[in-house]
């Protein structure tokens, strides 16, 4: 399974939303709190060119946020990303 990273924030039910999608997948993923630590919102907004959160990664690949990932899965595109490597 690829790495999964989310960029995500306590307050936020879109990323706590994102998150319970990846675990009804059985999915592992490291969620980078941008709240704890500033510089990770720094990093997020380099890497994505949004200041939104949540925002992942699957692998190299940028999904986007919450919305991007549920589309994603309704098109059928999430389950072979997760088993891809």
């Amino acid at each position: 399974m690829p790495s999964i990273v989310v960029y995500s924030a306590n307050y936020c039910p879109y990323c706590r939303q994102a998150r319970a999608l990846l675990d009804r997948k059985g999915a592992s993923y490291t969620v980078l709190d941008v709240n704890r630590d500033p510089a990770l919102w720094g990093e997020m907004t380099a890497r994505t060119g949004r200041d939104t959160v949540p925002q992942i990664f699957i692998g190299d690949r940028h999904i986007g946020g919450c919305d991007d990932l549920v589309a994603l899965d309704r098109r059928g595109g999430l389950d072979p990303l997760l088993v891809a490597d």
